[in-house]
Order: structure tokens, then sequence, then C-alpha cells
């Protein structure tokens, strides 16, 4: 394999991880939103934290770590570290990733019945990743450093 061809992968498979990651993240605070309404204890509120766990576990997770890996393997195959724009990228990356990190521990507290956050909390939550998604792309697309 050229590296051509295993730059194309690499772009690939980060495009791919990256849409499975925002997908979960756009659907995680989704589910919090409703979960807040869930009497605790009550069938409804146990099966959001099986929804919570799974999504965070078998989609998030491995969708950010897979991002993570294909996004630095493009970089240094494109040689783009010396770029500002892909500075500011990585920076909002690491904000989403932050973000993740608090949605992990929100369901753990959840699974706990130990959230203390509204439903409207949760609601401006999920527009977090939209505005990033939208700063990252434009960063990628227009690369203006």
């Amino acid at each position: 394999m050229v590296m051509t061809d295993l730059y194309l992968w690499a772009k690939t498979l980060h495009i791919v991880s990256v849409v499975a990651w925002m997908a979960a993240m756009f659907y995680l605070p989704r589910l919090m939103v409703y979960h807040v309404a869930a009497e605790r204890g009550s069938v409804q509120s146990e099966t959001f934290k099986v929804m919570e766990r799974r999504l965070l576990k078998l989609i998030c997770n491995p969708a950010m770590i897979s991002t993570w890996i294909f996004g630095l393997l493009l970089a240094w195959q494109g040689g783009f570290f010396a770029d500002g724009w892909l500075h500011a990228k990585l920076a909002l990356v690491l904000v989403l990733s932050g973000l993740h990190g608090f949605l992990s521990r929100c369901v753990k507290d959840f699974a706990a019945d130990r959230n203390r956050r509204s439903a409207r909390f949760y609601r401006i939550i999920n527009e977090v990743p939209t505005v990033l998604l939208l700063l990252i792309v434009i960063l990628v697309i227009f690369k203006p450093m």
C-alpha cells in the first residue's frame, strides 16, 4: 500500500469515527433530558441508565478514541502539525473531549441516582457539540491560519 492509500484510508476512518462520535454526543445529552423526568427507581429510569451506559461504552468512547487516532495520523501524514488551523482544531477537539468526559461523569451520576441537574441544563449542553462541530469543520475546510 502506498502512502497515498494509507492517507485516504486514515481519512475515511477518521470521518466515519467523527460521524459516530458526534451522533453519540448529540444523543447522550438528549437521553439525559428525558431521564431527568423519569422517577428514580422506575422502569423508565432504569431503561435510560442502560441506554446511556451502552451508548457511552459501545459507541461514544470507541468513536472518540478512533477519531483521535486517525486524526493524529492524518495530521502526521499531511505534515499539518506546524499549521495554526490544526492547533485551533485540536484545541476545539480537546474541548469536545472534555465535554465527553463531563457527560461520562453525568452517566455515572445518573447510574447512582445522583443527578442534580435540570432538563434545561442538558438541553443547553446538547447544543455545545453542534457549535464545536461547526467551528471544527470551518477550520478544516478553510484552513484560515
